[in-house]
């Protein structure tokens, strides 16, 4: 999560104003080439996966709140339990990933892909996800997320 703090001064009868920009996690990942990788339980929340290569990697549990997903790739991805609340996740592709009891609200998916994922029990209330994605998810939609209690077919308005 991106944090703007401004700062204000007095000077010499004029207002100065400068803006820091602070991020909750300094470890940027953009670009990476992270497959295999194990990130299960971490806190990765506020850092960037932009256009990384996550495949088969384990992020079983992981918090990955707030953080930057644009085009990343999580194919075949452990991401059972995981907390992806608020994410940025334009273009991601979750082919064949188990998301199951992951946590999506509030989330931007457009034109992400979920084709063959796991996605029993995950809450995507509130996230923005293609209708033609969405259609195809209400097909295997079932369960409840453990967590917030919202059934996935529900959370998806199948």
């Amino acid at each position: 999560m991106i944090l703007l703090i401004g700062m204000l001064g007095w000077s010499g009868g004029s207002v100065e104003a400068a803006a820091i920009w602070q991020r909750e996690n300094t470890v940027d990942y953009t670009l990476a080439e992270l497959q295999g990788s194990d990130f299960s339980g971490q806190d990765v929340s506020g850092t960037s996966f932009a256009g990384a290569d996550l495949q088969e990697s384990n992020l079983k549990d992981a918090n990955l709140a707030g953080t930057i997903l644009t085009k990343a790739s999580f194919v075949r991805a452990n991401l059972q339990g995981a907390n992806l609340r608020e994410v940025f996740g334009d273009r991601v592709d979750f082919n064949e990933a188990d998301v199951s009891n992951a946590i999506f609200v509030d989330a931007i998916l457009t034109s992400s892909h979920f084709y063959g994922a796991n996605i029993e029990g995950a809450d995507f209330s509130g996230a923005m996800l293609d209708r033609y994605q969405v259609s195809q998810m209400c097909e295997t939609a079932a369960g409840v997320n453990p967590t917030t209690g919202v059934q996935t077919r529900e959370s998806l308005g199948c």
